[in-house]
Order: structure tokens, then C-alpha cells, then sequence
């Protein structure tokens, strides 16, 4: 039984998180732990309260994963402050996790901030010399190489900049750009680009995303997949969740994290 651990937030509305990344699991048949950082009050309308954990509880949570259990592959969501990332980033060391899949959560879907401005610089310096990849939307994009992305090839340049922290994949996610009719994500090795694209459906149900998409590539490492064939496979993952959504509450709604098994018994 491959195992993938998840260090993120809670969300108590289930569709983004700790609890999306546990559905991704479950759904590409991995076995999920999760550590979690900080309990959020949220819903599809917004995050109404965010109350972190202190950098001991994430520790020892930590630490009673890697002692027992391990893991086969892990990633990083919602970490809110520096003293949380830094710890992360040493025990990450210790215990030389190297499947380790950064997922730069900084901004929630309504536009609340879910990572202090200070731990940006550790996010940069501390836990991204260590990943092996990292998946920023557009916007964490332009906050981590300092450029704005406009087109395709500003996405390349950021990726270009990106990489210099010594991540050694840099995954960029093209959906922010809601003028084209096709989403575009962009792949660096640190010389070549891939790029990986699929319809773009016109819908509001996208809360949880980036959570789903990094999850799916995180259960995919951890099966023994390359990165190639990872990235794959959390792209049609999304899609399908996207495609096939499910309409709860009244803002942005969740995406259907069983459409991709549901669709693959089909055929």
C-alpha cells in the first residue's frame, strides 16, 4: 500500500485542503495522512476565520507520521506563517522526504489571504530549494519570480525564475487565463517546457483546485510514477472533477473529486 501525506489547512466546507487532498488520495487509491496547520471557517461564499496551529502541534504531528508510518510522497498546501515553514522545511530534511510536492497556497478563491507576507521569503528560501515540484496558479506565479504574466511566454520567463530557488520542477497552472477557450498548464525541467492543455468549461464550481490538481500528483509519485506521467494524470483528474461538477452552496462550489474514477469505470 503506497502512502501520501498531506501538510495543509483545514476546511471545514470540504472542498479544498486537508479534505480535498484526502478525497484525491482515496480516489487514486493511496493510503492519506494528513498534518494539518490551521483550522479555517470557510464555505463556498468565502473564509470567514482563519486560526493556525502553533509550530509545536504541526511538529508533532510531523513527527508521529514519519516514526510509524512514512510516507511514499507528500505535499505541502496552506502553511500561514514563516516559523511553520521553516520547521517543514526541517523535518522535511530530517527525514529526507524527497517526493515532496509544494503547492503555494497564498490567496483563497474569494481573495482572502492565507499565507502572511513574510512567509513568503521562506517559502522562497527555506521549503523550495527542497521540493521536487512546485504548482503555482498564475498569481503565486507572478509573486514568486517577481514578474507579471500577461501571456504563454511570460509563464515560461517565471518558470525560468522560479527554478533558480532549486526546485527542480517547476508546474505553472494556466487557468487564471479565462480569455482562452483551452487551459494551458506549462512544465519546466529547468531546460525543456511541456505543456499540458484541455478544455476549459465555463463554471463557478472551481473551489479546491489547486489543492485537487497538486494532490493527484502527489498520489501519482508516490505510486512510483514519473513526473511526466503524474502530471498527466492530475490534469485529466481535474478536468473530469471540473466537467463533471457538483453544484453545493452558494458561491464558488466544490469540484467532483469522484468524476475521474467514475469516468475510468466507464470506459
Amino acid at each position: 500500500m503506497k502512502k501520501a501525506l498531506t501538510i495543509a489547512g483545514s476546511d471545514c466546507g470540504g472542498g479544498a485542503g486537508i479534505q480535498a487532498d484526502l478525497k484525491t488520495f482515496q480516489e487514486l487509491e493511496v493510503y492519506g495522512m494528513s498534518v494539518i496547520t490551521a483550522v479555517t471557517a470557510q464555505n463556498t461564499l468565502g473564509v470567514q476565520g482563519v486560526f493556525p496551529l502553533g509550530t509545536e502541534a504541526v511538529v508533532r504531528q510531523i513527527d508521529s507520521i514519519a516514526e510509524d508510518m512514512g510516507t511514499d510522497a507528500l505535499k505541502t498546501g496552506m502553511l500561514f506563517d514563516s516559523a511553520i515553514i521553516e520547521a517543514i522545511a526541517e523535518k522535511i530534511k530530517e527525514y529526507h522526504w524527497e517526493k515532496t510536492v509544494v503547492d503555494p497556497v497564498m490567496i483563497a478563491k474569494g481573495g482572502e489571504t492565507l499565507l502572511q507576507q513574510e512567509a513568503i521569503h521562506a517559502l522562497k528560501n527555506k521549503l523550495l530549494p527542497l521540493a521536487f515540484i512546485v504548482t503555482p496558479n498564475i498569481p503565486e506565479a507572478e509573486e514568486l519570480s517577481g514578474i507579471k504574466i500577461h501571456h504563454f511566454p511570460d509563464m515560461k520567463e517565471a518558470a525560468r525564475i522560479i527554478s533558480d530557488s532549486g526546485v527542480r520542477y517547476v508546474m505553472i497552472k494556466g487557468g487564471h487565463h479565462e480569455n482562452s477557450p483551452v487551459s494551458r498548464d506549462l512544465l519546466f525541467d529547468g531546460r525543456n517546457f511541456y505543456e499540458y492543455t484541455a478544455k476549459r468549461f465555463v463554471t463557478k464550481n472551481t473551489h479546491g483546485t489547486g489543492c485537487t490538481f497538486s494532490s493527484a500528483i502527489t498520489a501519482e509519485l508516490a505510486k512510483g510514477a514519473d513526473v511526466f506521467d503524474a502530471v498527466a494524470t492530475a490534469k485529466d483528474f481535474i478536468t473530469a472533477a471540473i466537467e463533471d461538477g457538483i453544484q453545493i452552496g452558494n458561491g464558488h462550489g466544490p469540484t467532483n473529486h469522484w468524476a475521474y474514477r467514475k469516468r475510468s469505470m466507464v470506459k
